[in-house]
C-alpha cells in the first residue's frame, strides 16, 4: 500500500477579494502518475504554484514527505522537480552546460554534479546531444532537457505542466513513454488539458473546478461519472424506428446501418430489459446490445458545469 507523500490541509488562496481555491483537503500517495484536471480559471495553476513553492498560500498548507511548504519552503522544494508549461531553458547553453547549472542550483555537491548530469541525460535519452546548443534542438528534445532538469536531483515528486504541448505525434508518444519510466522511481503529477493524454498514462485523477475538488479517483471511475443514456442494438430482423420508439423509456432512435440502431433512453435501468423482452416476442432476433459510454470530454464538461463546445 502506498504511503503518503503529499498532504493538503485546508488550503485556500485569494487574489484581491476573489478566492482561487477554497478549503482543499486531500492526500496523495507515493508512486504512479496523477492527472490534475481543471478548466481555465478553475484554480489548478494556483494549487500547482503553491505546491511547488512559487506562491505563498493565503490559508492552509501543503506538506511534501511531512515537510511544510509554508514553514520550510527550501527544504520542501528540495523534494520537488518542476517543469512549467514554458520550460526554463537557456538556449545559448549546451545541454551539458545547462544541466550542470541546474544541478548546482539544486544543491548537488560539486563532486557529484557530473554523475548527476550523466544519469539525467541517460534517463531522458539526450546523452548524444551533450555538446549541442539547446537552441539547435527540436521541440521534443528541448522538452526532454526540461524533464532532465526536473529529475536531476532525484526528487520524490515530479510536477509536469502540459509536458507534450506543441509536440508532434511522434514526440508526444516518446515523451509519454519517458513519463511512464520516470514514474517508476518518482511520483508524477501531470497537469494537462489533453484528456486523451490523461487516459493514456495516468493512474488517478483529481479535478478542480471553482476552487474545489469535484472529482478524485481512478481513470475508470472518471469515465463512468456520467451514466450511459444511450445503447446500441443489432438485429437480424430489424424493426422499424417507430416500433422501437414505442417501447417505454426509449426517447430517440437513430439508424447506424441496416441492422444496427442507436437508442436514446430516459435513464431507467429496465429499458434494456424491455427491449430484449419485446425483441423475443416480436422475433426481431436481437443478437447484440451494449450501452454507449460517455467520452472523457462529456465527463469533463459535466464536472466543469459547461456544455461541450463552450
Amino acid at each position: 500500500m502506498n504511503t503518503e507523500l503529499i498532504s493538503v490541509e485546508a488550503l485556500s488562496h485569494r487574489y484581491a477579494r476573489d478566492w482561487a481555491i477554497r478549503e482543499l483537503n486531500f492526500r496523495i500517495g507515493q508512486g504512479g502518475i496523477l492527472g490534475l484536471l481543471g478548466s481555465n480559471g478553475a484554480g489548478k495553476s494556483t494549487f500547482m504554484n503553491i505546491m511547488c513553492g512559487v506562491l505563498y498560500p493565503t490559508e492552509g498548507d501543503v506538506s511534501i514527505n511531512g515537510v511544510s511548504i509554508r514553514d520550510k519552503p527550501i527544504e520542501a522544494k528540495r523534494q520537488i522537480g518542476f517543469l512549467p508549461q514554458q520550460a526554463p531553458l537557456h538556449p545559448e547553453l549546451t545541454v551539458d552546460e545547462y544541466l550542470t547549472h541546474c544541478a548546482a542550483l539544486r544543491g548537488i555537491p560539486a563532486d557529484r554534479i557530473a554523475h548527476a548530469v550523466s544519469e539525467a541525460k541517460e534517463k531522458c535519452g539526450i546523452a548524444h546531444f551533450s555538446k549541442r546548443l539547446i537552441s539547435n534542438l527540436s521541440g521534443g528534445y528541448r522538452q526532454r532537457v526540461g524533464i532532465a532538469q526536473a529529475i536531476i536531483h532525484k526528487p520524490a515528486l515530479v510536477v509536469l505542466d502540459e509536458p507534450t504541448n506543441g509536440l508532434d505525434p511522434n514526440q508526444v508518444i516518446a515523451v509519454r513513454e519517458l513519463i511512464r519510466e520516470i514514474a517508476e522511481a518518482h511520483t508524477v503529477i501531470l497537469s494537462t488539458h489533453i484528456l486523451s493524454e490523461v487516459e493514456a498514462i495516468c493512474d488517478r485523477i483529481k479535478m478542480i473546478e471553482l476552487g474545489v475538488i469535484v472529482f478524485e479517483g481512478s481513470i475508470h471511475d472518471f469515465a463512468n461519472v456520467v451514466e450511459p443514456h444511450s445503447l446500441v442494438a443489432s438485429f437480424r430482423t430489424p424493426p422499424s424506428g417507430d416500433r422501437l420508439a414505442s417501447i417505454a423509456g426509449i426517447i430517440g432512435v437513430e439508424a447506424v446501418n441496416d441492422h444496427k440502431m442507436r437508442l436514446d433512453f430516459d435513464g431507467g435501468s429496465e429499458t434494456a430489459e424491455r427491449l430484449i423482452r419485446t425483441s423475443v416476442e416480436q422475433d426481431w432476433r436481437l443478437h447484440e446490445v451494449h450501452f454507449v459510454r460517455s467520452t472523457l470530454e462529456d465527463v469533463f464538461a459535466q464536472l466543469s458545469g459547461q456544455p461541450r463546445g463552450d
